[in-house]
């Protein structure tokens, strides 16, 4: 899976209050979307935790004898 990047291209100049409020607004909205989506959250990552991870699996190197 690869992560979508959120990039700002050009964003707009913000007073610091303006820039406060929106940051105020976003966490209120990831929030009220944890608080709805709560348990699927929490069903989704505890089926990725019971799969094993492999941290050599990224690598297909020839150990060296």
């Amino acid at each position: 899976m690869n992560p979508l990047q959120l990039m700002f291209i050009d964003p707009p100049q913000l007073s610091d209050e303006t820039a406060s409020e929106v940051l105020d607004f976003l966490y209120e909205l990831s929030n009220a979307f944890e608080d709805h989506y709560g348990n699927q959250l929490r069903q989704y990552y505890a089926s990725r935790a019971s799969t094993p991870f492999d941290v050599m699996d990224e690598f297909n190197d020839e150990l060296p004898l």
